[in-house]
C-alpha cells in the first residue's frame, strides 16, 4: 500500500482535526503518500482531492470542526454515486481510506468497500457517543463540557429569578449527553429517549421540590425525548404546574463546536494512528475504538447496528442525587 486517503463525513465533532492530523502523520511516518478528501462522500464522488504533507496538518490539533469539511451525501447512497466514487479513487491511485464519522459514515464506508473493493477503516467521530465498539467517540467529551459550562451559567440566572429551566441538549436517538451532562450539572430531572417520560411523575417531583423551597430547577432534555423535546415537555408541565417562572433553552449546535478537550485530542490521536496502522496490517471494514483503555477493532456492521444500552445505574444515581 502506497497511497491512502482520509475524509470526514456526517456531523462535525471536536477532535476530528486531531484525528486527521494523526492519520496523515502516521501515513507519512510509514512512507505513504497521503490524500485528503474534501466535503466527505460528496467530495469523493467529485474527486475533490488534495495532497497532504506534515505542514498541511500543522496547528490544527486545537481547532474544532474539520479542515477537510464534511457533508451528508445523498448521492453516495445511490449505485451511480458509489461507482463514480470508485472511479475517482482508482484514477487517483488511492489504495485505502480512513473515514472519520458516525453511523452513517460507517454505512457509507461499508457500501463503498463492497462496490470498489478498496479497504476502508473507520474512526468514530460523533458527539452522541452512540457507536458500539468504543467507550468514547471523538467529540463526546468536549460536547459534555460545553453542556456543563452552559448549564452552570443558566443555573446562576435560574436561582436569581426563581425559575424552572428546561434545557435541551443534542441526542436524537441516544441520551448519553443528557444523562452524563445532567448528572455533572446537578440537574433535578434528566429526560432521555431510552426511557419513558411520565409527566405526572415529573410534576410530582417538581411539587416536592417547591415544598422544600428550591429556588430553581434545571431539567435536562435530550432532543429525541419521546414527549417531543424540551418545548413540548415544558408546555405540558406548565399547564398543571406554574409555581416557577418557566423558560426553555436549546443549546443546539454550540455542542458541536469549540476547541476539543485534552481527552478528545488524545483519543483522536490514538484512533487515527490505529486506523492507519490497521490498513497497513491488512484490516478492512472495521472501526477502531477504545474499550477499557485498550485499542480494539470492530466490524462496521456491528459498530453501526448494535444498539447500546443506557447505563441503568447512572439513571438511578441521577434520580437519587436530584432528590
Amino acid at each position: 500500500m502506497k497511497k491512502i486517503a482520509v475524509l470526514t463525513s456526517g456531523g462535525d465533532a471536536p477532535g476530528m482535526n486531531a484525528c486527521i492530523r494523526a492519520v496523515v502523520r502516521t501515513g507519512l511516518y510509514y512512507g505513504l503518500e497521503m490524500i485528503g478528501v474534501r466535503r466527505g462522500y460528496d467530495g469523493l464522488i467529485d474527486g475533490d482531492f488534495i495532497y497532504m504533507d506534515s505542514h498541511s496538518v500543522s496547528n490544527i490539533i486545537q481547532r474544532g470542526g474539520t479542515i477537510l469539511k464534511t457533508s451528508r451525501s445523498l448521492r453516495f447512497k445511490t449505485k451511480e454515486g458509489l461507482l463514480e466514487a470508485k472511479k475517482k479513487a482508482e484514477e487517483a491511485g488511492i489504495e485505502g481510506f480512513v473515514m472519520i464519522g458516525g453511523d452513517g459514515t460507517f454505512r457509507g464506508a461499508e457500501a463503498f468497500h463492497t462496490a470498489s473493493g478498496i479497504p476502508c477503516m473507520g474512526a468514530p467521530g460523533t458527539i452522541d457517543n452512540d457507536l458500539y465498539g468504543t467507550d468514547y467517540t471523538i467529540g463526546y467529551d468536549t460536547a459534555l463540557n460545553t453542556v456543563i459550562d452552559a448549564v452552570d451559567k443558566i443555573r446562576d440566572t435560574a436561582a436569581s429569578h426563581n425559575r424552572l429551566f428546561f434545557i435541551e441538549v443534542m441526542g436524537r436517538d441516544a441520551g448519553y449527553i443528557a444523562l452524563h451532562g445532567g448528572i455533572g450539572a446537578g440537574a433535578e430531572e434528566i429526560l432521555i429517549p431510552e426511557t419513558n417520560t411520565d409527566i405526572q411523575e415529573l410534576i410530582k417531583h417538581l411539587e416536592e421540590g417547591w415544598k422544600r423551597h428550591k429556588s430553581s430547577v434545571i431539567i435536562i432534555v435530550a432532543e429525541g425525548e419521546k414527549e417531543g423535546g424540551a418545548i413540548e415537555v415544558a408546555k405540558k408541565v406548565k399547564e398543571k404546574f406554574d409555581h416557577y417562572d418557566t423558560r426553555v433553552t436549546i443549546i443546539g449546535h454550540m455542542q458541536r463546536g469549540g476547541s476539543p478537550s485534552c481527552f478528545d485530542r488524545v483519543l483522536a490521536s490514538r484512533l487515527g494512528v490505529a486506523a492507519t496502522e490497521g490498513l497497513l496490517n491488512g484490516r478492512k471494514n472495521e472501526s477502531v475504538g477504545l474499550v477499557h483503555n485498550q485499542l480494539v477493532y470492530t466490524p462496521f456492521a456491528q459498530a453501526r447496528k448494535h444498539k447500546l444500552d443506557v447505563n441503568e445505574d447512572l439513571i438511578r444515581i441521577g434520580r437519587m442525587l436530584s432528590s
